[in-house]
């Protein structure tokens, strides 16, 4: 016989784990039948069903929406300048993903820009009033308050890309080490000695990584790093053309630049070609992301493909995992996830 509200193994509250367990399925499976996504046979839908009577599980966004706090909404935080999100690929493609991910439950979404000051302290407010259920922060910079403002309000959230290695927030990144050793890798495979890295803004963690990927690919292959072939820019076509005419002043003998971003590298061949060098003849030229601007670039641009919109598929489920199970932040400690997902490499006629 069953007995409804037992207590579980630890004598307090059954947990989400417990749930898990005795289905026999992962957290995220228990996450997704509790927040009544299609994603979920029917067989494994029912052993849920029968693990949550039989431990008397309630979640604490059942207990939320009784009390009138649901809002059944989440958002999705660029603290970034509008013209920037709409300009550059990577937003938009990890925008397809949440919404495809979205698309499959009953909750809102809500975009909210938080690119000045003033911006941020209104999304402080708004965010304080517990009018979302969770966040999602696209593009954190190292010294961003917004994931310690949202620890300090008890807000589920998930953040695209770690701040540091010692990320403490649920996350989704790409292997921007690997990223950046495949593109170094692939130039020097193809005899180039000289090779540039137009690099993303510094206090960007996945910008430090693809940095220290195309330093080991090169000492790897038993090349000297010089540090003067590394230029950071900000991701963006202008930065891209600043950076390139920076490293031609300093090392006019170049014969490769990796860029940290395709559109960085649409600004580098604006540079490159002012200046009478031709691609890939005197210089190879890589990017990254793998956006539409690659394909349709003259010539087509070599790229490291970096899955956006399946980052932005894995920011969903984690963030409803998390507003699914809302225990106090000091209690989860290990639990906290980092998900790193793979890159590859995409040659095209630029290298």
């Amino acid at each position: 016989m069953a007995v409804h509200g037992a207590r579980s193994r630890s004598g307090g509250r059954p947990t989400l784990e417990e749930v898990a367990a005795r289905a026999g399925v992962g957290r995220g499976t228990v996450s997704r039948v509790i927040n009544g996504s299609p994603r979920v046979s029917d067989a494994t839908r029912a052993a849920v069903e029968a693990a949550v009577a039989e431990l008397g599980y309630v979640p604490n966004t059942a207990a939320r929406a009784l009390a009138a706090n649901r809002t059944d909404a989440i958002a999705l935080v660029v603290p970034e300048p509008e013209t920037r999100f709409f300009a550059e690929p990577y937003f938009s493609d990890m925008l397809r993903g949440v919404g495809a991910a979205l698309s499959e439950t009953e909750m809102q979404l809500l975009l909210i820009f938080a690119g000045s000051d003033r911006e941020r302290a209104r999304l402080a407010q708004y965010l304080a009033a517990h009018r979302v259920d969770g966040v999602l922060l696209v593009s954190v910079h190292a010294d961003d308050p917004l994931p310690d403002l949202l620890a300090q309000l008890e807000i589920p959230a998930v953040i695209s890309g770690r701040r540091s290695a010692d990320e403490t927030l649920p996350s989704v990144d790409s292997d921007n080490f690997g990223g950046g050793r495949f593109a170094v890798e692939h130039l020097i495979a193809q005899g180039r000695r000289t090779i540039a890295h137009l690099a993303g803004r510094l206090d960007v963690f996945g910008a430090q990584r693809r940095v220290d990927g195309y330093r080991a690919a090169l000492r790897e292959a038993g090349h000297e790093v010089d540090e003067r072939l590394v230029v950071a820019g900000d991701f963006t076509e202008e930065g891209g053309r600043r950076a390139m005419k920076e490293l031609l002043a300093v090392r006019p003998d170049l014969d490769a630049v990796f860029a940290g971003s395709d559109v960085m590298a649409a600004g580098a061949r604006q540079v490159l070609r002012e200046a009478g060098r031709r691609i890939p003849d005197d210089v190879a030229l890589v990017g990254y992301d793998d956006s539409a601007i690659a394909r349709h670039m003259d010539p087509p641009l070599t790229s490291v493909r970096q899955p956006i919109e399946d980052m932005g598929r894995a920011m969903l489920d984690l963030l409803m995992d998390e507003i699914a199970d809302r225990r106090p932040a000091a209690s989860r400690g290990l639990e906290r996830r980092q998900l790193v997902l793979p890159t590859e490499l995409v040659a095209r006629q630029s290298s």
